[in-house]
């Protein structure tokens, strides 16, 4: 069963949208237009495949490529003087 809502109506009965995504998806429009998907998590992981949702999650996409800058100063840190 597909329940259609509306941006305004997801935001004001939240609750109701939830329990809507336990018997279907939901879509949320935004001035008419769908903009949104909400699914139960059971639906989303048989979406996707079951078990590669939380692995997903614990690695965004593009992390991998980010470089950070190492510390090349001389100076040694010395403990704080609260005397």
């Amino acid at each position: 069963m597909v329940t259609t809502i509306s941006s305004r109506e997801f935001n004001q009965d939240t609750s109701g949208a939830k329990k809507a995504a336990g018997r279907g998806p939901v879509y949320i429009t935004d001035r008419g237009r769908p903009a949104h998907v909400l699914l139960a998590y059971e639906d989303y992981e048989r979406l996707i495949g079951a078990g590669q949702v939380l692995d997903r999650l614990a690695e965004p996409a593009g992390v991998e490529d980010i470089e950070l800058p190492s510390s090349t100063s001389p100076e040694v840190a010395l403990p704080a003087d609260f005397a």
